[in-house]
């Protein structure tokens, strides 16, 4: 065959391997174009180790047989691809639907092969490309070496020169301009004030001009989470009576370092008479610096109102390029955060001060995590933590999971009886400890769908521990493990994968009326009561 001028018939076979296992259903339902990407990307990993093991072959120097045997190999690859391919190609659809049927979405009537094949088509050339433009490179710089150093010199040294240019082009060339027009474009976001959002005239509103803090300088996502909030008359629709709840929000150009903006969120917390009300909740939001409405909308209703949060931004990007360009300042502002609010709440007498706890979604999980140590607290702790979605890279979250009690699923953990930390998700979790839930409480929500908190690197050599029996309700019961490929599953599924409210990284308000009533343990509510708020939540609208 002609193509096995171009490529390699061991790699196209592994390839195409690859390619119809990543067809197989993962945690999140995919569009064609995202099924296209992984599989493309598949196809040129499987492609990669099949050019490896035939690397090793000839390095041993095994047979590799004649010229007619090799063609006739070549054919029956071919063949074996071709059926391969289509053969999975015709399932998919079902496969799709075993995801999107569990999720209460409708099913899809069909994928389309061709759409999926040529986008896959696309992906492998592309990276194939740049993978023989590498070569070429290394064998260049090997060649302009070796005539005047020692072979295995040069070639080490055009190895080094060689990833030496593409990550210069790569890092200061292709992805610092896209940074530069993310970031661009997201600052020119985080500016914009909504017609509708307009500064509030009560002094003792955050962003009133007789606030500590400036309206313009609170930031989209700050203005909005000030604006939208619920007011006592919202709240008493459902509880009877209710006080406003008071919110405070330190935008990222309101000071010029993460510890000047966390005083000022202090001081206008206290301004605002944060620390009057019977709980405090200390948020870290995400990347974008966007908090979730229903998270702290449930919490102010089940507590009637008396309670205040506080929030400080610390990037305006989306949470995975903040992750990857901001990570240590998120940490620093969620820090410098922490021991503000803390240090003068510890400070406060203990029969009158407020109850704390901290509130992170996804990488304002993570960060939120990161904020304190138990050394900070062991003489003193805050009442608790509510950590939705954490990345699979929270250290707390990652300990406790592989710690966690004999017999307790990977996807919702018991963890020495549940005394301090308790999981829970819409399938129940938090009531179930063995032991009563003591005085300081760490709950996490986290959906056996969400690939935020569940990818893994080593899901390239291993089998995840959340795949075990039995599976989270939310998991298809047709994902399986398969080496390298679901990795690169589980990687496109955090980064494209959209999941219906109450599966995959969308937290549902329901979620957090469950987590929150568990946490904080309001009094007063009743099922009906609870079914109630659900329904409110569910429709707010504070238009």
């Amino acid at each position: 065959m002609r193509i096995a001028q171009y490529f390699s018939t061991v790699g196209l076979l592994i390839g195409t391997i690859f390619f119809a296992l990543s067809l197989t259903p993962s945690l999140i339902p995919r569009s064609d174009f995202v099924q296209g990407c992984i599989s493309g990307v598949s196809f040129t990993a499987g492609y990669g180790v099949g050019v490896f093991l035939m690397w090793i072959w000839a390095f041993l120097q095994l047979p590799t047989g004649g010229e007619r045997l090799q063609r006739v190999l070549g054919w029956v690859a071919g063949i074996l691809c071709v059926l391969l391919a289509l053969g999975f190609l015709l399932q998919a659809t079902r496969w799709q639907n075993s995801v999107r049927t569990l999720m209460g979405m409708e099913e899809v009537t069909g994928m389309r092969p061709f759409t999926v094949a040529l986008v896959a088509a696309a992906v492998f050339l592309l990276l194939v490309m740049l993978a023989k433009a590498f070569r070429r490179l290394f064998l260049f710089f090997t060649a302009k070496l070796e005539h005047r150093i020692p072979q295995r010199i040069s070639t080490l040294l055009g190895l080094l020169a060689a990833f030496a240019l593409f990550w210069i082009l790569f890092n200061d060339v292709v992805l610092s301009a896209a940074l530069h027009k993310v970031d661009h474009i997201y600052q020119q976001l985080d500016a914009r004030i909504v017609p509708d959002m307009q500064e509030p005239t009560d002094p003792m509103k955050p962003g009133s001009p007789e606030s500590l803090v400036r309206w313009k300088d609170m930031g989209h996502q700050g203005r909005r989470y000030l604006a939208l909030a619920p007011t006592g008359k919202d709240i008493a629709e459902v509880t009877g009576t209710a006080k406003d709840p008071i919110r405070v929000y330190v935008g990222l150009n309101a000071a010029d370092t993460p510890k000047e903006r966390a005083r000022l969120a202090l001081e206008e917390l206290k301004r605002v008479g944060g620390f009057e009300r019977s709980t405090l909740i200390l948020i870290t939001p995400t990347g974008t610096g966007w908090v979730d409405p229903g998270a702290i909308n449930s919490v102010e209703y089940l507590l009637r109102g008396d309670v205040s949060s506080v929030a400080a931004q610390y990037s305006y990007l989306p949470s995975p390029i903040a992750l990857m360009t901001e990570d240590a300042y998120g940490r620093e502002t969620a820090r410098a955060l922490f021991e503000s609010i803390y240090g003068y709440w510890s400070n406060l007498p203990r029969e009158s001060r407020p109850r704390l706890y901290l509130f992170g979604l996804s990488l304002g999980a993570l960060n939120s995590d990161r904020s304190f140590d138990f050394y900070d607290i062991i003489d003193d702790p805050f009442d608790g933590a509510l950590w939705a979605g954490p990345p699979f890279r929270s250290d707390t979250w990652r300990d406790v999971t592989a710690d966690r009690d004999a017999g307790s699923p990977a996807w919702l953990p018991q963890f020495r009886g549940g005394a301090v930390v308790r999981f829970g998700n819409h399938f129940g979790g938090y009531q179930e400890g063995k032991v009563p839930w003591g005085n300081f409480r760490l709950a996490f929500l986290q959906h056996g769908s969400d690939p935020i908190v569940f990818f893994a690197p080593g899901a390239a050599y291993r089998r995840p521990a959340w795949m075990e029996k039995p599976r989270a309700p939310d998991v298809s019961p047709q994902l399986q493990w398969y080496p390298i490929v679901t990795m690169l599953q589980l990687a496109m599924d955090m980064h494209a994968g959209i999941a219906p409210m109450g599966f995959g990284h969308s937290y549902a308000p329901a979620d957090y009326v469950h987590a929150w009533k568990s946490l904080t343990q309001p009094e007063g509510w009743s099922e009906a009561d609870l079914e109630k708020l659900r329904k409110k939540l569910l429709t707010w609208n504070p238009r």
